[in-house]
């Protein structure tokens, strides 16, 4: 085990309409010993006040995940997408050669709570993209982001995959880790050898093993297969 982040050591962001909390630097937020694990770069768990969110901004030649874990996200851009996201709904969207966006708690009632992922991508100033599902979890492992779009899930510039992992109350599943592994807790607690895992932590695995987790309660999380060195 290579890597321990847990949630209460993250980077921390209040502007009263948003808290966010930061897994590695980001922002104001900087601190060299967390600057991301191989391509994933940003993971942001933020909650956004009712009606409120970000307005216009740029990015360039980054791919950009928001898995939304409560409420709905709002989404438009520069190339004329305008898409609401639900609660358990996965966007993917390609930065490339640039692209101006906004994203916006979509009621006027509820809370928003998303994950916003950056990974690096393997090629530069391409066309931005949009793609966006709802993945269908037909097993304890889902592929939400491929390289291949395997199984239904969006397709990514890098060769990275994340998937998402649902467990109820006692059961296990057993995660090869071939090459590079972090785990995302969503929701939820796990067991991990002797490790116990609750939401918002996250844990970096080296290759060559398998882990086996159990579920203390019913539990969420998402796990990335990364490339072990960076490819950009």
């Amino acid at each position: 085990m290579v890597y321990l982040r847990r949630a209460n050591e993250r980077g921390q962001a209040h502007f009263g309409w948003l808290h966010s909390q930061h897994s590695f630097s980001f922002g104001s937020y900087y601190d060299a010993a967390h600057m991301g694990v191989s391509v994933l770069r940003v993971i942001n768990d933020d909650v956004v006040a009712p009606g409120a969110g970000f307005d216009t901004h740029g990015h360039k030649d980054m791919e950009i995940v928001s898995y939304v874990v409560s409420g709905a996200l709002e989404h438009q851009d520069s190339t004329g997408n305008r898409y609401v996201i639900p609660a358990g709904e996965v966007q993917l969207m390609s930065a490339g050669k640039g692209i101006y966006h906004s994203e916006y708690n979509a009621s006027k009632s509820d809370s928003l709570n998303f994950l916003q992922i950056w990974i690096r991508p393997n090629v530069k100033g391409i066309a931005p993209s949009y793609q966006q599902c709802k993945p269908q979890q037909t097993g304890m492992l889902t592929p939400l982001v491929t390289p291949d779009g395997v199984g239904g899930s969006l397709q990514i510039h890098q060769d990275a995959s994340i998937y998402r992992v649902r467990l109820q109350q006692e059961e296990s599943v057993t995660l090869e880790v071939p090459r590079l592994g972090y785990l995302h807790v969503v929701h939820g607690d796990v067991q991990l050898a002797e490790l116990t895992l609750s939401m918002g932590d996250g844990i970096a695995l080296p290759s060559g093993q398998a882990v086996t987790l159990r579920a203390n309660s019913e539990f969420e999380a998402l796990w990335f297969d990364l490339p072990v060195s960076l490819t950009e």
